[in-house]
């Protein structure tokens, strides 16, 4: 995934962008055409705020940023195309980009309403659904408030049912992702029951998936965001408590407290006959999932029974429990339970109960079978200046324009005072007014920008056409390169990023581009980069780097003040427990800090940070370079011996290179990093002990380094030129192995005694019990009495003999 232009790389982006190159050198060494970009995902409030806050413009500090942060990325020696460089913020990039939002709303998979969105003060702008997390802007931290704008949104709810199907057909994708998307779509099956409201002329209609608890139903709770809530216009009471709702909304689902407006509606019952239900507005019913409207089956729902109880609301139980517990609510399913009070359907199973109870609705006309989400359209309106413009005119005869495509780009303004109030480009009059390209009419501009989120739903189109001046991407390109085979980013992105581009690709195919359905075939959630925390007796973050160890407990380096010890936890400024990347390269160079950040965990685990760990990094790399410095003359896959005239020590350090090339192969192939690495050493450890035959040593070594230069190019590129050979390590074929070398004549087999590890020993392959036992008994370190005082004998072929006596 390309970066946010912070200013500054953090270990976060280290990591990413090591594991991304490591895979891009591989396969470029497998002789694949390999597509290896970086971009810059660089519009967005921090570059606005920033901006504010150091009398800059918001485009030459995003530019500056880059500027810093490409050089840093460059010294890590990355194998980037950086002919292929994009930027969001340039008007090359969105040019295309208001293009695409102009085809989606041609095609009506964009439009514009009034809506209650999520506001967050602080950034003052609108988020999506998606973007707050617990209540809070996932930027700012701040409480989100509810706020009624007209906004434009992407029709995401079109495509839910399949955005939701085809994430099975993601077998490279972590379980834990789809889990993810998969709740957050939030599939349900139920039923739409409509309510007659009593003596009024319209219904409220109910999405439920327990239409079979419709006979223990005693109330209807509707949101106050509900459209009959113009019936309470007037009504200041219901107006303060709806305001009240939601200024909290985004709390609500983990609150205790229920409340509640109560109105004088009822409505009829579907199913009894002059039975009426009170209308509430409730603080727990929201719009954001089915229809704003529940119907109140206390007896087997906790929120409903809260609500009930509070407000003394009746009580039915239909459902009895075949474990006779009387206790309610009672909101589990067994196959044995059975309905009752329940009228026609008294002594069903739930389950039976419920397709009575739709056949029932569709029969008299009151509803029927229904598939709910969870999902809501994207709302892409954002009340700030450094985004995409929105390409829409507003024209003085009430009409709504896409903004022609020849006028397009429709630049951002540079003169813009960010410090008034308000939407600051709501505010640039000569910006705002304009005229109708077609009629010559009056007109103003949409002032409102895109989510940045839009921005980078389709940016990997971008890099396979990055050139191109007319369309977009070219479609030759986009069929050669697309979908991205190897996606790598955090598991942070699961419900925005991910879903949105999933999202935009099937939207983009509506629109007849001829792209793949979905754009990423194989995602890798790398883990955090994790420091140790302390803290002072005042509670304030104390940098790790100026704490000092001592007799049991931990000191501040200069007044000697004890600390206490935090957990481990993800690189953060406000907890002082970042590491600065420009630091590690300066101090240990690339190759440590690449070498580091995949040997020491799977790319999908957290990896903990450690100088002593860079430090051992650092002094592996360096007696490499010294050991080889001097003697080795670089050899491709050709040999200057046989096997032949080899020891039998010679041998095994030729099997041994054979088997590592292959074990090293599947372990990147498998994105097992550290696995490789582990191999790597094990092989430099052994071909650096003894002295061996000269051709050899040449051989082993040279493929050591043409598999580790996919790790840290630098060291193995150097000692290869000073070996004599002139060309990159990157454009040579990946190693080929010696078939024969990966079947071993000999295992190693574990010989236990009452289960406890006593040596490894080594056998030939596949020998039988008997055959074991006779070399057991040869060996000084195994008791000679052993299989004379045996009461049993455990033997797997291969791997382990357990002697239980």
């Amino acid at each position: 995934m390309f970066p946010y232009p912070s200013g500054k790389i953090h270990m976060g982006h280290l990591r990413n962008y090591t594991i991304g190159d490591v895979i891009a050198r591989f396969f470029k060494n497998k002789n694949y055409n390999v597509l290896h970009p970086m971009g810059w995902d660089s519009f967005g409030m921090p570059a606005e705020n920033a901006a504010i806050e150091n009398n800059l413009s918001a485009r030459k500090w995003t530019e500056e940023n880059i500027f810093n942060m490409k050089k840093q990325l460059q010294s890590i020696g990355l194998s980037i195309d950086w002919d292929r460089e994009i930027s969001t913020c340039s008007d090359e990039y969105y040019k295309h980009q208001q293009k695409l939002f102009i085809d989606l709303y041609n095609k009506g998979l964009i439009y514009k309403k009034d809506s209650y969105v999520n506001w967050d003060p602080v950034d003052k702008t609108v988020l999506a659904n998606e973007q707050v997390i617990d209540g809070k802007g996932w930027r700012s931290g701040a409480i989100v408030e509810k706020k009624k704008l007209s906004q434009w949104f992407l029709k995401i709810t079109a495509f839910s049912k399949e955005l939701l199907e085809d994430l099975d057909k993601l077998d490279d994708w972590p379980e834990k992702v789809k889990t993810m998307q998969k709740n957050w779509i939030g599939y349900s099956n139920g039923a739409e029951i409509s309510f007659k409201v009593f003596e009024k002329d319209f219904e409220i209609k109910v999405f439920s998936t327990r239409p079979e608890t419709i006979f223990g139903a005693s109330f209807i709770a509707i949101s106050v965001e509900h459209e009959l809530n113009s019936l309470f216009e007037e009504d200041k009471k219901f107006q303060s408590f709806k305001e009240e709702c939601l200024k909290n909304q985004s709390r609500i689902e983990n609150e205790d407290e229920k409340l509640c407006y109560p109105t004088k509606l009822k409505v009829n019952h579907p199913l009894i006959k002059k039975k009426t239900l009170p209308v509430f507005f409730a603080n727990y019913v929201l719009m954001d999932y089915g229809s704003g409207a529940i119907f109140g089956c206390p007896a087997h729902d906790q929120r409903d029974y809260d609500f009930a109880k509070k407000f003394g609301i009746e009580i039915t139980r239909v459902i009895k429990n075949s474990k006779k517990d009387e206790n309610l609510p009672y909101s589990g399913v067994s196959n044995d339970d059975i309905m009752i009070n329940s009228d026609f359907i008294d002594g069903s199973k739930p389950s039976d109960a419920k397709k009575m109870i739709i056949d029932k609705l569709v029969e008299i006309n009151k509803g029927g079978k229904k598939i709910g989400y969870k999902l809501r359209d994207w709302g892409i309106s954002r009340q700030r200046y450094w985004g995409c413009p929105i390409p829409i005119i507003y024209r003085e005869d009430g009409k709504t324009l896409a903004v022609d495509e020849n006028d397009l780009p429709i630049k951002l303004p540079d003169n813009i005072n960010p410090l008034k109030s308000g939407n600051p480009l709501n505010n640039d009059l000569n910006w705002k007014k304009t005229s109708c390209s077609v009629t010559g009419l009056s007109a103003t501009r949409e002032t409102d920008t895109l989510d940045t989120f839009f921005d980078s739903s389709w940016y990997f189109l971008r890099f396979c056409s990055p050139q191109k001046k007319e369309e977009p991407f070219d479609e030759e390109d986009t069929n050669y390169w697309m979908p991205v085979d190897h996606y790598i980013g955090g598991i942070e992105h699961a419900i925005l990023h991910l879903l949105y581009s999933r999202f935009f690709s099937r939207a983009l195919k509506k629109c007849d581009y001829k792209i793949p359905k979905e754009p990423f075939k194989k995602l890798i959630t790398q883990g955090m980069v994790c420091h140790e925390t302390f803290k002072n007796k005042d509670g304030k973050w104390v940098e790790p780097a100026n704490v000092f160890y001592e007799n049991g407990k931990y000191y501040h380096k200069t007044n000697k003040d004890e600390l206490v010890k935090g957990r481990s936890e993800k690189m953060s400024k406000s907890k002082k427990n970042v590491v600065d990347p420009d630091q590690i390269i300066s101090e240990y160079g690339a190759d440590t800090a690449r070498l580091f950040m995949i040997s020491d965990s799977p790319p999908e685990r957290d990896l903990e940070w450690s100088i002593d760990g860079i430090k051992a990094t650092h002094k592996y790399l360096c007696k490499i370079f010294n050991y080889l410095n001097e003697d080795l003359k670089f050899v491709l896959d050709t040999r200057n011996f046989t096997t032949i005239e080899l020891s039998s020590f010679e041998k095994k350090i030729y099997n041994l290179v054979n088997l590592t090339i292959y074990n090293f192969t599947e372990d990147i192939k498998s994105y097992r990093f550290n696995t490789a690495v582990a191999k790597l050493r094990e092989l430099s450890n052994i071909i650096s002990t003894k002295k061996i035959n000269p051709e050899l040593f040449n051989y082993s070594w040279s493929i050591f380094l043409r598999l580790i230069s996919i790790i840290t190019p630098h060291l193995s590129q150097e000692l290869v030129y000073r070996s004599g050979y002139n060309k990159l390590l990157c454009d040579l074929e990946w190693p080929s192995y010696d078939e024969l070398c990966l079947t071993s004549e000999n295992v190693n087999m574990v010989v236990q005694i009452n289960g406890k590890k006593k040596l490894l020993l080594e056998v030939p392959s596949d020998a039988e019990q008997n055959e074991v036992m006779k070399i057991i008994s040869m060996n000084p370190n195994i008791d000679i009495n052993l299989t004379t005082s045996t009461k049993k004998i455990i033997f797997i072929k291969n791997k382990i003999i357990n002697f239980v006596r």
